[in-house]
């Protein structure tokens, strides 16, 4: 196995023979691992040789995919070696580095994958039950599970593009040493693919029949990117001549699945690669079939011998003497290495044979599972002709109760359907007619109005179109009214009929009990003349109304020649107003170019103001004044992506310019912005050079007088007309784009904490933070208490308002950690998903650097104010201090705050309690300076200066005296204020220093 692996992995630029991986692979098999394998591997030169780390992943690969199971377990233990020689091949951009690189990261994510879902084999040949119990039957599992496979599938569809984009594909690669070499692992890469892509869309189908597609989104658009570039992959790749004789590559459907259809994933049909048992490399050597292996051996040796001793000797094989002179020393020689080569043949028959039970193990595998896809593909099959069957029952039933429906309309539309229909429809017509006439008087107002003014002229013409719209609408409504009316006389008539109707019946039925009953005869026929009677008054009154029908037709035509008429009037009308409306729109282009002139104007006076406001903010830069400026790198990059943003709308401005020259109002509004928010920029990456290291800050601030340079020449270009077509952007973006970078190298990097104890320990700091408030209220109450006891008057009542006002921020601050705490326990269980919560805080560390500093900076406030109103009770301390103390803790709530507040939804209640915990800690901390200030006011008088007593040269004397301390006290405040802000460029310096910056210097320099 040591000869075939030196053989497999060398320096040559030539494919990796198939015979030498071969027996690698059957020699994890035998040594059930892959020890052999990496104490040879250890000892190659693999960070010197691109060529000979290029065949050491194509081998690596193959034991992986079809070593033994055990090669994953002996190979773990390399990774992190493993990503060291894929950092470093990355440095190399030709020839075999990138390749390496991207190859190492390919073994290294399948080496995880399988390590976290080690029910999948190295091939990936799984069944449809198997792939659902890797799932455990959880969506969130399935979930997690098509998001490694689409990592997965990401880097080997990178090392495809890859291999293709390093290769000449003008001239045929293929057919090369060289070419082959780089195309020989894409065999495995395409097995991976093929497999990963079917397992990626059934599993896709399951969540989509679990999740709302919404959710799922983002796995859809990145399977769609994926599907596409592999379809790709796979017709190129079948197209290369060296692919041809070695693999029978599948090709993907035209279109991708529908997920959101669930019967699509009927028509999924797996991609099945095949790879010819006659030529599974293209310098391997024919291979005789395993059933007639002991033949041919036999054969092979039996001929071999019968050259060397000749046929006689077959015969009588024991008989030396009769030899053709040869020595004893050359026969047993001669026969020792053909026992040799029998030995040989025998281990390679054993290899073929091993080989061929794995092969149809394989095939008996994928037979499961195509007999399982058959059998599922034909219960889908089953379902949809059910399905069918059903839909088409349903529509029989819906055609007969359409036919009886329509049958129903038409026999109740025929029934009296223009009958009496207009009763009352010509009145409420008059009516309209009537408002008609008055909206038209409206209208040639509004047309008087129209010819006085210029600007309403469009206005009007709206408003005629209005109100003609009106008019129809009135009409329609009508007409509506005219047929709902002729509809009730047609019910009043159906009642007359129905009654008519019953009238008769009764008729028949007092005619038969005439005939029956001679008894009350008289009474009957009274009865039955009083309803011919009434017959009679219906059919007079029935006619009347077929009179007024007549008559109401009549005035119906009248009135409508009548409306046609005034509408031919109005259209008159219509077309005078039109041409008014003609003439001002020409004098409006008139004023239209005169506004556009002005507006260019306008436009040139603004660029020349933005231009004024970058150069005066170059100019500021060099200001002594602005050297004592600071600022941090997290609001320099905030105002730098501002200023990108601005940028880009100007630059998509300055298009929508050049395509049409008075769209000047997209382009107005983008100067004023662009030019302050560059300004803000070149300030504040020159106040962050200020405290900056010297390196990035020489950097930062020539970057800054570069950007402002090329603001001005951009802007000088847009002013100019012959310039302004040719004037661009993208210098100032690429300078904002480097200061940038610049800002994110001086960003703060967070705490030196392991990733694991992140979530305990914003567990103890938030804990101890409490303990801390607590232990200071306690304090508070202690000191109140012996204040009380031992303090009398002015100081007693000073002593309990400052405690007092402690007490109440203490309790405010109480409250505040609490909902703080609260608020934190609810981001984390709605945004951790399946993962624990100390998951989570690894996976958003900077959010939890944040709190783990806040909740410092809390309990450290508390602990320093308890100290200082102690030292203000026994009158050792300063009412200045307590005051400073008490900012400081409110400024620290205040980052708790904002820290809880990044990551929480703003519709939270805990939200809200914080929120309102906070203006709590505020309102306590203006009674603590509120109180403090009133304190010391109240003691400042007490020892009032009584000078009732002094004479004028003793005043004098005292006046030099206050003169010479007033200069001191100013000189010490200058030198204070000097010190504060050197000690705030220090706090500044030794905050980076822990964050990482000294390694950062020492790299650079």
């Amino acid at each position: 196995m040591t000869v075939s692996i030196n053989k497999a992995i060398n320096a040559q630029e030539v494919a990796v023979k198939e015979k030498h991986a071969r027996t690698c692979i059957l020699g994890t098999h035998h040594e059930k691992g892959a020890q052999t394998f990496w104490s040879v591997v250890n000892r190659l030169p693999l960070s010197g040789n691109a060529v000979l780390c290029w065949k050491f992943c194509h081998v690596f690969h193959k034991l992986l995919r079809d070593g033994h199971s055990n090669v994953l377990k002996d190979s773990v233990r390399y990774k992190n070696e493993l990503s060291d020689m894929s950092r470093m091949w990355g440095h190399l951009n030709e020839g075999y580095g990138q390749l390496c690189s991207i190859y190492l990261k390919l073994l290294r994510t399948k080496m995880e994958f399988h390590t976290k879902n080690p029910r999948f084999p190295g091939n990936l040949q799984m069944s449809d039950r198997q792939l659902d119990e890797a799932g455990e039957n959880d969506v969130n599992n399935f979930f997690q599970l098509t998001v490694e496979m689409f990592d997965y599938l990401e880097c080997e569809l990178n090392l495809f593009q890859t291999v293709f984009s390093s290769l000449d594909m003008s001239r045929s690669v293929s057919v090369t040493a060289a070419g082959q070499c780089r195309l020989a692992p894409l065999i495995q890469v395409i097995l991976d693919c093929s497999h990963l892509y079917d397992y990626t869309v059934k599993l896709l189908f399951k969540l989509h029949s679990c999740l709302p597609a919404d959710t799922l989104q983002g796995h859809r658009d990145r399977f769609l990117e994926q599907f596409r570039k592999l379809k790709d992959l796979f017709y190129r790749s079948s197209n290369l001549q060296y692919f041809k004789r070695l693999i029978q590559i599948p090709q993907l459907p035209e279109n991708p699945p529908n997920f959101l259809r669930a019967s699509a994933l009927s028509e999924h049909i797996s991609p099945v690669v095949v790879i010819p048992a006659e030529a599974s490399s293209p310098d391997s050597e024919p291979i005789t079939d395993l059933v007639e292996m002991d033949a041919a051996s036999q054969s092979l040796f039996d001929n071999k011998f019968d050259d060397i001793f000749g046929s006689s000797f077959s015969c009588d094989p024991f008989n030396f003497n009769s030899q053709n002179g040869m020595s004893k020393d050359d026969k047993d020689r001669l026969i020792e290495q053909l026992y040799g080569e029998i030995t040989a043949l025998k281990e390679e028959l054993e290899n073929f044979k091993a080989e061929s039970a794995r092969g149809t193990v394989q095939l008996r595998g994928r037979a499961s599972e195509l007999e399982a896809e058959l059998a599922e593909q034909q219960h889908l099959k089953q379902q949809a002709q059910d399905e069918s069957e059903f839909l088409r029952a349903e529509l029989e039933e819906l055609k007969k109760q359409r036919e009886d429906t329509e049958k129903a309309q038409r026999s109740l539309t025929e029934i009296e359907r223009r009958a009496q229909a207009n009763e009352q429809r010509y009145s409420k017509l008059k009516e309209k007619y009537s408002e008609l006439v008055q909206n038209h008087a409206d209208l040639l107002r509004k047309n008087a109005e129209v010819t006085k003014q210029i600007t309403g002229a469009r206005q009007a013409q709206g408003d005629v179109e209005r109100e003609k719209k009106e008019l129809e609408d009135s009409f329609q409504r009508v007409s509506e009214q005219a047929q709902r009316k002729s509809q009730e006389q047609a019910e009043v008539l159906e009642t007359l009929k129905r009654e008519l109707a019953t009238s008769r019946q009764e008729l028949q039925v007092l005619q038969g009990t005439l005939e029956s009953s001679t008894q009350a005869g008289a009474e009957q026929s009274t009865r039955i003349a009083s309803l011919e009677q009434e017959r009679d008054r219906l059919s007079q009154a029935a006619e009347q109304h077929r009179d007024e029908m007549a008559a109401l037709r009549a005035e119906l035509q009248q009135l409508r020649d009548t409306l046609s008429h005034e509408q031919e009037s109005s259209r008159t009308e219509l077309e005078m107003l039109q041409t008014q409306l003609r003439d001002k729109e020409s004098t409006e282009q008139a004023l239209q170019q005169l506004l556009a002139k002005e507006q260019l104007s306008l436009v040139q006076g603004t660029i020349h103001e933005a231009k004024r406001m970058v150069q005066d903010a170059v100019a500021r830069m060099e200001d002594p004044a602005h050297i004592s400026c600071t600022g941090s790198a997290d609001c320099l990059l905030s105002q730098t992506l501002a200023a990108s943003e601005c940028a880009e709308r100007l630059r998509d401005a300055h298009s929508k310019y050049l395509l049409d020259g008075t769209a000047m109002n997209s382009l107005l509004p983008c100067l004023a912005p662009f030019a302050h928010l560059v300004s803000n920029t070149l300030l504040q990456g020159s106040a962050t050079s200020h405290v900056a290291p010297v390196e990035p800050a020489d950097r930062l601030l020539e970057l800054c007088k570069q950007c402002g340079c090329e603001a001005v020449s951009y802007l000088s270009a847009l002013q100019d007309p012959e310039t302004v077509a040719s004037a661009d952007c993208s210098l100032v973006t690429a300078c904002l784009s480097q200061i940038s970078a610049i800002g994110e190298e001086l960003r703060p990097r967070g705490l030196d904490i392991k990733q694991e104890e992140l979530g305990d320990l914003v567990d103890k700091e938030m804990a101890a933070t409490a303990t801390a408030i607590e232990t200071a209220s306690a304090r508070i109450e202690e000191m109140l208490s012996k204040a009380r006891a031992g303090d009398t008057g002015v100081e007693l009542e000073v002593n309990e308002r400052i405690l007092g006002s402690c007490t109440g921020l203490m309790q405010a601050i109480h409250v505040l950690v609490l909902a703080s705490k609260d608020l934190q326990r609810e981001i984390v269980e709605s945004g951790r998903g399946a993962a624990s919560p100390k998951e989570f805080y690894a996976k958003n560390s900077r959010w939890t650097e944040g709190l783990i500093s806040a909740s410092k900076a809390v309990g450290w406030g508390a602990t320093v104010m308890v100290d200082a109103a102690d030292l203000v009770v026994q009158g050792k301390g300063t009412f200045e201090e307590l005051m400073v103390c008490s900012r400081e803790i409110a400024a620290s709530t205040a980052q708790l705050v904002a820290a809880s507040k990044v990551k929480a939804d703003k519709d939270s209640a805990n939200l809200c309690k914080l929120q309102q915990a906070s203006r709590g800690v505020n309102q306590a901390t203006a009674s603590v300076v509120a109180s403090t200030k009133a304190g010391k006011s109240q003691v400042e008088e007490k020892d009032s200066m009584d000078f009732s007593n002094m004479t004028l040269t003793q005043i004098k004397r005292q006046e030099m005296d206050s003169q010479v301390r007033v200069l001191e006290l100013e000189n010490q405040l200058q030198k204070e204020r000097q010190k504060l802000g050197e000690l705030r460029k220090k706090h500044y310096e030794l905050a980076g220093v822990a964050e990482g910056w000294e390694e950062d210097d020492s790299e650079n320099s």
